[in-house]
């Protein structure tokens, strides 16, 4: 008997069952033994208090293009993994003990930074688990993509795409809020797509004169109207000056909902322009997985399969240059992966003509 368990992990993201189908497909397909499959409700809580169904091939039949995850998700913060939960119910030791109960064979975690230090914990404990790669922002270390990533560089870029037209009707600036809080990868990606003339992403500060100035340069080249792609955690070159604690309390302090509208605001009161904000939020993790996503979360689940039907376990599945490869759980855990301010994709984009608020 071969037995797996699956959980998703953390924020929800396009993919989640295109992979889930990958990994089940592939191990029905060419295990040796009969196989037993449980999915745990709500990632780390299903663990934790033992909440999962048995399920079975046809579980995953017709997932590939369905968004979210048939499992449901939950987050549970590796920094309070030793803190027991509300009712006293200690973490570690409850996810040790429900994967012995169940004798398990391996854990299949898909999940994003924080759920792959948890998987490391667990590897560290002694379990057999092998992690995936999810996440929207695409920040995780190890692997140049993530499963998620394309589907919402897409939707992204269809927004800033569908903003442009009433942008030029009324002669306006709109800045868009894209999602990333601590790297710039998707705001990167679709503003490139979506013609943005102002990209902010948190890796490279920026100085609010500099955005005046470019959109000034395009409405004096005959723009009608400018697009500024905004990340979520895009930050001016005094707030990178400022002691940790101090830029979180001028956050926390913020009037405005979101950096987006400090922005919008300063522009409008720089200019004489009309100044909206675009907001698409949580539809950047919605809908259905694209192609490419498909495609990527379909590998992934493949060779993550593979590896457990060899016996290997204790790593995350990665592509790196263009090939599948797996990387040791202990070299992933804890790290994020930033956008290179002077990477070639940016060099591009300047020489286009895109600003990016620092020069």
């Amino acid at each position: 008997m071969f037995r797996i368990g699956l959980l998703t992990s953390g924020g929800d993201c396009q993919a989640l069952n295109a992979t889930m189908r990958g990994i089940v497909k592939t191990i029905l397909k060419n295990s040796k033994d009969k196989v037993e499959i449980f999915g745990f409700e709500d990632g780390y809580q299903g663990l934790i208090y033992g909440r999962y169904r048995q399920m079975k091939w046809k579980d995953f039949s017709g997932i590939l293009t369905q968004g979210g995850t048939i499992l449901g998700t939950s987050r549970t913060p590796f920094k309070l993994l030793d803190v027991p939960e509300a009712d006293g119910v200690e973490k570690v030791p409850a996810m040790i003990a429900t994967y012995r109960k169940l004798k398990l064979d391996v854990l299949f975690v898909l999940g994003g930074n924080g759920s792959t230090k948890t998987a490391n914990r667990l590897r560290d404990e002694g379990l057999n688990v092998i992690a995936l790669p999810k996440t929207i922002d695409n920040d995780t270390w190890g692997t140049d993509m993530t499963f998620g990533f394309p589907s919402a560089i897409d939707i992204a870029t269809k927004c800033i795409d569908d903003i442009h037209t009433t942008a030029n009707s009324h002669r306006r600036v709109f800045v868009i809020e894209i999602m990333g809080h601590k790297v710039g990868w998707i705001p990167l990606y679709a503003g490139i797509a979506g013609g943005a003339d102002v990209i902010l992403i948190p890796e490279i500060p920026y100085s609010m004169d500099n955005v005046v100035a470019a959109i000034e340069r395009r409405e004096k080249d005959g723009g009608r109207f400018a697009i500024v792609v905004v990340a979520e955690g895009a930050i001016s070159r005094e707030e990178a000056a400022m002691k940790k604690k101090d830029y979180k309390k001028k956050v926390a302090a913020r009037v405005q909902p979101s950096v987006a509208y400090d922005i919008a605001e300063e522009i409008a009161q720089r200019t004489d322009r009309e100044i909206r904000v675009a907001v698409p939020g949580h539809t950047q993790r919605g809908g259905e997985p694209s192609a490419q996503d498909r495609i990527f979360a379909t590998q992934c689940g493949v060779e993550a399969a593979r590896g457990a039907l060899a016996g290997e376990f204790g790593y995350m599945i990665a592509q790196r240059d263009g090939h599948m490869a797996r990387v040791p759980l202990e070299q992933v855990a804890g790290k994020l992966k930033y956008v290179d301010p002077n990477c070639e994709l940016i060099r591009e984009a300047k020489l286009l003509g895109i600003s990016f608020g620092d020069e």
